[in-house]
């Protein structure tokens, strides 16, 4: 996954958690966008900017329980609360604004919030690992594509998001914590 990401600050001084959340949150986004272009490239269909949406919102959330994951242990307790906290208000703002250009006015933070909190209560059953997510973890997000693309009957989504899209898109938003806030990653490269 391509996907060239600024993690060098244009002002000197220092950044608060706050802003640190934001640039992993403009990653998110980004990763998960790239993911829904990259699987409509390789001709799984999606029919609807609704089901597009449904699939971000899939990706979204897996991404965010992976970065939450990963700064456990990294952060203490009070400082990933902020740091998860400011990166779920970024996300949420984000992903009101496009859905508004993709679907019309209305209530998109709450079933987006609403989604987010399921998932993570569901990937809290999941391991995480120095390599990264157990085959559950990952076949957990494979199941929730499936769904939202079973409308158009695409076949092999769990697979091509298990073997493919997952590990790329876990491979930059390491490096982008990595970068951003400065702590080592389990199983992250400098080099990508």
């Amino acid at each position: 996954m391509a996907i060239r990401v600024n993690t060098r600050w244009r002002s000197k001084g220092p950044k608060t958690l706050g802003d640190r959340a934001s640039v992993v949150g403009v990653t998110i986004w980004r990763v998960a966008h790239e993911v829904g272009r990259h699987m409509e490239k390789e001709e799984f269909r999606i029919s609807s900017d609704a089901q597009y949406t449904a699939l971000l919102t899939e990706l979204i959330a897996f991404l965010l329980q992976i970065t939450d994951r990963i700064v456990y242990g990294q952060l203490n307790e009070e400082d990933r609360a902020t740091f998860m906290n400011a990166l779920g208000q970024h996300l949420a703002k984000t992903m009101d604004s496009n859905l508004v250009d993709f679907l019309g006015p209305g209530d998109h933070v709450g079933p987006f919030i609403a989604t987010l909190n399921e998932r993570a209560c569901d990937y809290a059953e999941f391991e995480f690992g120095d390599g990264g997510p157990g085959y559950g973890f990952l076949r957990y997000l494979g199941e929730k594509a499936a769904e939202v693309m079973a409308v158009t009957d695409n076949r092999w989504v769990i697979e091509h998001i298990m073997e493919i899209e997952a590990p790329e898109a876990i491979k930059t938003v390491k490096r982008v914590i990595g970068e951003v806030l400065g702590v080592p990653v389990p199983g992250n490269s400098s080099k990508t």
